[in-house]
């Protein structure tokens, strides 16, 4: 509120529910500002913060307590708890925003507000906003300026505080123990399916629920990105890429590992293997404040290339083949991403057209990978249908970087040693 200014307001809707056949709904996800700010998780909400007044500026709109619709949908926070528990200045029952929000917009310079993401939320905005113009010739003074609210708060959630980080550790730690159990667990003839099974029971017994998608591919169904159907048998041979974290009070951790279905990999395979987890430390060598985002992509880049032509899966001079991008033929994907309240969380990678430099408290995954399609027949049939993806969660500090899933073997001498413990 105090970047925002005395003459705006804030507005910020909950996350709608979304259903997932007839009357049946997805799993409920508060919006992840909503979350950052106050805490409350139930749908049907707006949040809205108006700075400098007098009578109260963080103010909830909210369900009132129903004890009959609570039989069936479990207990509401209601206008009368939630400023003890949420601490917010005041709350109102959401039926009464349509009488309340233009009287909150009146007099406002700005208004900072996600335009765009929920259409009908916009409209209802617009709305509002049409009720103070049409009163103008009566004195009332309507905002003229509309900011996207993320160049207050993306911002702010890019730089975790220590009790963030101690949510994310907690996070990470538990999506270590999933993929243990995983390592465990396989066997050749499992469907991939049972190993997602395991990973995701070692969540919810932790408390916590998956963060995305879990991404369960054996074979050559590892190249396959953002695979999602995880419903093949692992074979004897194969390896087993696992994307997979843990979400703990909202706050995500992502995690990948290959390793072999039988326990050990074979000679190309922990090339392979191995080749990824060079990228990977030439990236992490670069995880510390003051260093350019791109930096650890590149040193990865890098080391990928020029392994990728020691194998002959690319030909030619490793600095034309940075130039042409070569690579991309086999790692089509950047090195990591932002990680918070969102998986790929906010804040900004480049700054004035340059990379941004790091700073105490971004958290980032660092996620190289090598992907030879099966029918791709211009390199040596020994290659194809190997995906390898290597991932941790990485915390930059005052003084270098703490990696947040260090827990888990890496390297393939340490799944090996793990798988065979």
């Amino acid at each position: 509120m105090r970047m925002a200014g005395d003459d705006a307001i804030l507005v910020l809707p909950a996350a709608p529910e979304r259903v997932r056949s007839r009357d049946t709904f997805h799993p409920y996800r508060q919006d992840s500002d909503v979350l950052y700010l106050c805490g409350f998780e139930e749908p049907d909400a707006v949040l809205v913060l108006v700075p400098g007044r007098s009578h109260g500026e963080s103010l909830l709109f909210c369900r009132e307590r129903d004890p009959e619709r609570e039989a069936w949908d479990g207990a509401r926070i209601g206008p009368d708890g939630a400023p003890d528990a949420l601490g917010v200045d005041d709350a109102y029952d959401i039926e009464d925003l349509d009488d309340i929000l233009p009287g909150l917009l009146e007099g406002r310079r700005r208004v900072y507000y996600h335009f765009g993401r929920d259409t009908g939320f916009d409209l209802k905005l617009i709305g509002w906003l049409n009720r103070v113009r049409a009163e103008v010739r009566h004195g009332a003074q309507p905002p003229h300026e509309f900011l996207e609210l993320g160049h207050l708060l993306d911002e702010m959630r890019l730089i975790k505080g220590a009790d963030e980080l101690k949510l994310m550790r907690r996070a990470a730690k538990i999506s270590v123990q999933a993929h243990q159990a995983a390592m465990r667990a396989v066997r050749a003839g499992m469907h991939e399916y049972e190993l997602q099974a395991e990973l995701e029971r070692v969540f919810r017994a932790a408390g916590c629920v998956p963060a995305y998608g879990s991404i369960v591919g054996a074979g050559a169904n590892a190249c396959v990105l953002h695979y999602r159907a995880n419903d093949a048998q692992a074979r004897r041979g194969d390896l087993v890429l696992i994307d997979a974290g843990a979400e703990h009070r909202g706050y995500a951790a992502d995690i990948t590992r290959t390793f072999p279905v039988d326990g050990r990999f074979s000679r190309e395979q922990r090339a392979l293997h191995d080749l990824v987890g060079a990228a990977h430390a030439a990236a992490l060598a670069e995880a510390r404040p003051g260093v350019p985002w791109e930096a650890g992509h590149n040193a990865a880049v890098e080391v990928l290339t020029e392994g990728m032509l020691s194998l002959g899966l690319l030909k030619g001079r490793l600095r034309k083949a940075l130039a042409d991008q070569a690579y991309k033929r086999f790692y089509p994907h950047k090195t990591g991403h932002w990680l918070g309240l969102d998986v790929h969380d906010v804040g900004d990678y480049r700054i004035d057209g340059e990379s941004r430099l790091l700073e105490p408290g971004m958290v980032y995954t660092i996620e190289p990978g090598i992907y030879i399609p099966p029918g791709d027949t211009g390199v040596a049939e020994k290659w194809r249908g190997i995906g390898i993806r290597t991932e941790d969660d990485v915390v930059i500090t005052r003084d270098g970087h703490e990696v947040l899933t260090a827990g888990l073997a890496r390297s393939a001498d340490e799944i090996e040693a793990f798988m065979a413990g």
